[in-house]
């Protein structure tokens, strides 16, 4: 009688599992393609990043670029349809690939090149190419639901709020932190590195997306976010300097902007703080007006 009770419980665990598994199944059958299922590793802020932009309608504007360029909220622009690709700690090119290799395009790109040391990481651009999809079938509903949660904690805020966020940041006074021993460090790092060959193998790569996305008629601007006056007499930032302007001359390329040096500040030396942030995403909107790139498709 034992026996035959515990053989009935085990069939009931069967059953519910066996429907657990075919729910699982079900969802990630009408989620999961969209959601991409993300890795959980200690990527997963730029595997968030990557997840949202191919998963929702294409923007407007895209802006991709290192950790410099991250610190650009999407919510410090005025203007709707903007998606910042930029991952911390990575290369602009990763971002940057991906963007070309998806079906549809912006209808404008903003490259940062204030890093060009660090290599793309081809493991992210196939996973976000179409390249994904190998993983086994049982992993695939965990990460869908990661995926959602992820996305969900993520969003960002409404309107209102983005506007009461900026109008509260310009409203204080420019942080009064200083930051000498970091801008020390950072300073003798940057004049240690060399940036010659990786900032040459990403301008040659940025070369030849560029050249595919205008072909398919998107417009690309090549951007500097200011650093601190000495960072920018470093030896990394002079020499990945002269590289990228050398491979990209016209001037046109380029989107120059003018934010009040005076009141930017830099927590390291290398990385904006948040007002600073604003300030600089108000010069890149003062200078796409000035291009014609306000007004969506």
């Amino acid at each position: 009688m034992q026996q035959s009770s515990q053989h009935s419980w085990l069939i009931k665990c069967a059953c519910v599992a066996a429907m657990l598994l075919l729910a699982c199944g079900l969802a990630t059958a009408r989620f999961g393609s969209a959601l991409q299922q993300p890795t959980v590793t200690t990527r997963d802020g730029n595997i968030i990043t990557l997840n949202r932009y191919v998963r929702e309608p294409m923007p407007d504007l895209v802006l991709v670029g290192s950790s410099v360029a991250w610190r650009l909220k999407e919510e410090y622009f005025s203007r709707a349809g903007v998606r910042n690709l930029a991952l911390a700690g990575g290369s602009p090119v990763t971002s940057l690939d991906i963007v070309a290799k998806q079906k549809s395009l912006p209808k404008i790109v903003l490259i940062e090149t204030n890093v060009l040391t660090r290599l793309p990481d081809e493991a992210l651009i196939r996973k976000f190419s179409g390249g994904a999809g190998t993983e086994a079938l049982f992993l695939r509903p965990v990460r869908t639901a990661v995926a959602a949660y992820e996305t969900w904690n993520h969003a960002p805020p409404n309107p209102e709020q983005a506007r009461a966020e900026r109008d509260h940041l310009l409203s204080e006074p420019p942080s009064p932190f200083d930051n000498k021993i970091y801008l020390d460090r950072a300073v003798q790092q940057m004049n240690d590195d060399d940036p010659t060959i990786p900032a040459r193998v990403n301008v040659a790569r940025i070369k030849e997306l560029v050249d595919d996305i205008e072909r398919r008629g998107s417009r690309v601007f090549l951007l500097e976010i200011p650093f601190a006056a000495e960072i920018e007499d470093s030896r990394m930032v002079r020499m990945s300097k002269a590289i990228v302007h050398a491979a990209f001359p016209d001037r046109a390329r380029w989107l120059p902007i003018h934010p009040p040096m005076d009141e930017l500040r830099w927590a390291d030396g290398v990385h904006l703080d948040e007002r600073s942030a604003l300030l600089v995403v108000r010069a890149i909107e003062s200078a796409l007006a000035e291009r014609g790139g306000t007004r969506g498709r």
